[in-house]
């Protein structure tokens, strides 16, 4: 439904070069090239910056671009509505996770979701922070639910919780009977780590740099089952947001205990879109679901964070 220059204009932007866009579309160069200049006549800006190695975009190309994919999807959905009219209707819904969510409250939320509307489909990608807010301002996913330090352009934030990250340990461990922790103390002890790509992670290491403490791993994976069991089996200490493994402190035998880190404590769970969307009904429904789900876990936190909180205050006028 978009038209011949504006879909010319976006795999060019994709892909980097005429050239590439060629290739992708099946069309040669000079038409492409004639499409583009076109469409540059039409909004009276240039829309790319011609560079040795490729063409990027401008900043009203940036502008068009967003106003596409945004089209590309509206579009998609009318398409999907006019379709039901003949046939029983669906909605499915594009979810890009990073990995707490995902294996902890997303997978129940959504079944929770279906019992009231059945027909809607789900998928759901594990991705890093920065790979669900391209995903989402490409239109890739329509829904992520993420931790997050920093904003993102093109991406609109719906909702947001703060997400502090805590010490994750057998409950039968010696710091397990303590309402919140020092780092210090927690740094005493083996440490089960996630990779760099984590927030939790890059928290931690912008924290022991920042206080000069070494940060030393018995085990680092990507798996966080494999650091739940690393822990639940030994005196080690995993790092984690609340959220992540609030489903599971119970069922394994952990228990999640506050940081005193103003670091550790600046991360946030966000709901995120792609800014200026006009988002389909069903994805507005599963939004609000999504919120109402974390707001229930928010409220089982333990009253140790609060207590941590006091704890920060005082040990900063000390």
């Amino acid at each position: 439904m978009l038209g011949i220059s504006l879909k010319y204009f976006v795999a060019v932007a994709e892909t980097g070069s005429l050239s590439a866009a060629s290739r992708q579309l099946h069309v040669a160069v000079s038409a492409i090239s004639r499409q583009i200049a076109r469409l540059e006549e039409q909004v009276g800006a240039p829309l790319f910056e011609r560079a040795p190695r490729g063409m990027a975009l401008s900043e009203a190309g940036r502008l068009l671009l967003a106003h596409a994919r945004r089209t590309w999807l509206e579009a998609d959905e009318v398409m999907r509505q006019i379709a039901a009219l003949q046939g029983t209707p669906h909605d499915e819904i594009r979810v890009g996770a990073s990995e707490g969510p995902a294996q902890g409250f997303l997978p129940v939320a959504m079944v929770d979701f279906r019992k009231q509307y059945p027909r809607t489909r789900f998928s759901l990608q594990v991705l890093t922070p920065p790979e669900a807010m391209r995903y989402i301002a490409n239109g890739d996913i329509d829904v992520a639910v993420s931790f997050n330090v920093e904003p993102a352009q093109g991406v609109a934030v719906v909702h947001s919780w703060r997400a502090p990250v805590y010490a994750v340990m057998a409950a039968t461990h010696p710091l397990a009977v303590r309402s919140s922790l020092q780092l210090e103390d927690v740094l005493a002890y083996p440490l089960a780590l996630t990779d760099d790509k984590s927030t939790a992670r890059r928290l931690l290491n912008r924290t022991c740099a920042l206080e000069d403490m070494q940060l030393q791993a018995a085990l680092i994976s990507n798996y966080s089952p494999a650091l739940h069991g690393f822990v639940r089996n030994s005196d080690a200490v995993m790092f984690a947001g609340y959220i992540s493994v609030a489903w599971r402190l119970e069922q394994d035998g952990l228990v999640a205990r506050p940081v005193v880190s103003a670091e550790l404590q600046s991360r946030n769970l966000q709901i995120q879109t792609m800014e200026g969307r006009l988002l389909p009904p069903g994805v507005v429904r599963f939004i609000n679901h999504l919120k109402s789900r974390i707001d229930e876990v928010e409220a089982t936190l333990p009253q140790e964070r609060q207590q941590a909180r006091s704890e920060k205050k005082r040990v900063k006028w000390v």
